[in-house]
């Protein structure tokens, strides 16, 4: 949990990261939104198969991912009042929206909002994996690994960061074939009904990344028809790419502090 020092939250903000990641990857973000926010204190969340959020049975959906968040919340002891969610992390805010404690606000941080095949960088981030080595030397093999196959280093590195040691090497520590069931499901998980008819107390908000194909023409303009409807969904374009926490973090935590 992330809180101004010295504050004294009366809001909570729950922001998922994306697939492969962990809630550590938005640190700073959530950081700096308190310092600009101390009313608002931050958790970070591990969503399943990910970081410290290990052990849990199959199926692995985005429904069962929302289903832990509000596990979550209710053993904290504190329903969100608003819930982030990045790329993967998105879908799940928007399911949490439909179900659970009512939410005042969602994030939607460059998630791709249809549906259809399997796609993008982190699909086929699957099929490298699969063809590197179980066990390496250092982290940075990973970042080798990946920058050969046209991914900055800093993607390479932010992979790394699902290595643990084992002896005098490294091996991953995701459970590879459950991350493919998220992905694939949430490729497959219809959203779009929460989006053009939001909860009556929610607001959404959706931030595309300018240089990501995430979110394509075709869904920005049902974007804005779903704003134009109910006056309660809102689109924010940043520059930057998909990894907007790395890329632009500046222009979210902007967002943030204004909007919350």
């Amino acid at each position: 949990m992330v809180a101004a020092e010295g504050g004294e939250p009366l809001h909570w903000l729950y922001l998922l990261h994306g697939i492969y990641g962990s809630g550590r990857n938005w640190a700073s973000i959530a950081r700096r939104l308190v310092e600009g926010r101390p009313e608002w204190q931050v958790v970070l969340v591990d969503l399943r198969l990910h970081g410290r959020s290990t052990g849990f049975e199959p199926p692995h959906t985005v429904e069962r991912s929302a289903e832990d968040l509000t596990n979550l919340e209710r053993s904290l002891d504190h329903p969100a009042d608003a819930v982030l969610g990045h790329s993967f992390g998105g879908k799940v805010a928007l399911l949490r929206a439909g179900s659970g404690p009512p939410l005042g606000q969602v994030w939607v941080a460059d998630s791709t909002l249809r549906t259809g095949e399997p796609e993008g960088s982190a699909w086929e981030l699957i099929d490298i994996v699969r063809g590197l080595p179980d066990r390496f030397l250092s982290r940075d093999e990973i970042a080798d690994a990946l920058l050969e196959h046209g991914y900055p280093r800093g993607v390479g590195q932010w992979l790394a960061m699902n290595l643990e040691r084992e002896g005098d090497a490294f091996r991953w520590k995701l459970d590879w074939e459950g991350v493919e069931e998220l992905l694939i499901d949430y490729f497959q998980t219809e959203i779009w009904g929460i989006v053009e008819q939001p909860p009556a107390e929610t607001s959404i908000h959706i931030i595309k990344a300018r240089a990501s194909n995430a979110i394509d023409p075709a869904t920005v303009e049902r974007i804005e028809r779903a704003g134009e409807q109910s006056h309660r969904v809102f689109l924010h374009t940043i520059d930057g790419g998909h990894w907007m926490n790395i890329d632009n973090p500046d222009a979210v935590v902007e967002l943030l502090v204004e909007h919350l």
